[in-house]
């Protein structure tokens, strides 16, 4: 039973940690090479990973979709999708999708005269399924070594730690004051009810060793 507890401990730890890299925002420093529009497939399970950010979107086999082109400062490619969110999931209440493409589409640089903005965006990236992360923000910035600290980020765990240390205090406090006393009851009550099987049991083996004794005699 414990190999099946730190199990199930592990599975819900990588979903959380999961669950939070996927949904916060992440900048990479890159240089934007090409824009294009194309044409997407939503069918399959891989939809959970293309934004709805309208009523129409859930009932569409497919649809156009933006995309941005980088190279990262260690000349790796990275690919941005350019999506509303909407009012959906995750809550980044994107609807400037068309002045986002602009500016992307503005911030081109060669190999020769770089230019370098860190993207904020959200998701993942996996060549296998097709699955890209949704470009949210650009922003220039000096050079491809400029440090970024997710002040946002730090924040957003900072108050959901607290949040669960709350959760966590309020649940001792009710077990200590509802759970832990019924739970002594109900101890009390099987002592009392076993102590009383003991004694109808002696009560029982004394009758018979002296109904017993009287038919020796």
């Amino acid at each position: 039973m414990r190999y099946v507890k730190w199990t199930i401990i592990t599975v819900l730890v990588l979903l959380v940690f999961g669950f939070f890299h996927y949904t916060l925002p992440q900048r990479d420093i890159v240089r934007i090479v090409n824009t294009y529009e194309e044409r997407q497939d939503l069918n399959g399970w891989t939809r959970m990973f293309w934004s709805s950010p309208d009523d129409n979107s859930d009932t569409l086999a497919n649809r156009d979709v933006q995309f941005i082109q980088a190279i990262q400062a260690n000349g790796k490619t990275m690919v941005y999708r350019n999506e509303d969110t909407g009012w959906g999931w995750p809550p980044y209440f994107k609807f400037d999708t068309a002045n986002l493409y602009a500016e992307a589409n503005d911030a081109i640089s060669s190999k020769d005269a770089p230019e370098w903005y860190a993207i904020r965006h959200y998701g993942w990236r996996n060549e296998f399924l097709s699955i890209f992360p949704n470009a949210v923000g650009l922003k220039r910035v000096d050079g491809p070594d400029v440090r970024l600290i997710p002040y946002g980020n730090i924040v957003m765990l900072t108050l959901l730690a607290l949040f669960v240390g709350f959760l966590y205090r309020v649940w001792a406090q009710f077990r200590e004051r509802t759970i832990d006393p019924l739970l002594e009851d109900a101890g009390e009550t099987w002592d009392a009810v076993d102590e009383r099987a003991d004694a109808a049991r002696d009560k029982a083996r004394g009758m018979w060793g002296r109904l017993r004794d009287r038919m020796r005699r």
